[in-house]
């Protein structure tokens, strides 16, 4: 088994990370996770959270906001809603995110609010790790 694996992170916006990574922490809508090479195949999707890459020059953090993780054995790809590295994650840029998440929590069908709900949690849970 490789000591390394694959792992891309995608968003619409641009290509954030392309790199060999030793594991990733992926805040799936199942649970957190960590993703190592020779991991079982799966696809997962993301919730708001913080995304980890540790990598042989060190660890990398990225804010995504929701998306999918296809898992293989020999790679992640994560193609995220939105995402950024979280030392770019401003309280302005946290802030309309909250703002969307409050608008669709507010719009929500009645079978939708719990699930609304938990993604305005999440969202405004991301605020922690804001550096600014």
């Amino acid at each position: 088994m490789a000591d390394t694996m694959q792992f891309d992170l995608v968003s619409p916006e641009r290509k954030l990370a392309s790199v060999q990574a030793l594991e990733v922490r992926i805040p799936s809508a199942e649970g957190d996770m960590t993703v190592m090479p020779g991991h079982t195949a799966l696809i997962t999707t993301l919730r708001p959270g913080v995304l980890t890459v540790v990598g042989s020059d060190g660890t990398h953090d990225y804010a995504v906001t929701g998306g999918f993780a296809e898992i293989s054995q020999e790679s992640v790809t994560v193609l995220a809603e939105r995402g950024l590295p979280t030392k770019e994650l401003t309280r302005e840029i946290h802030a309309e995110l909250v703002a969307s998440a409050k608008e669709a929590h507010a719009s929500a069908a009645s079978d939708a609010v719990a699930h609304a709900a938990k993604l305005l949690a999440d969202m405004e849970a991301l605020g922690d790790h804001i550096t600014v």
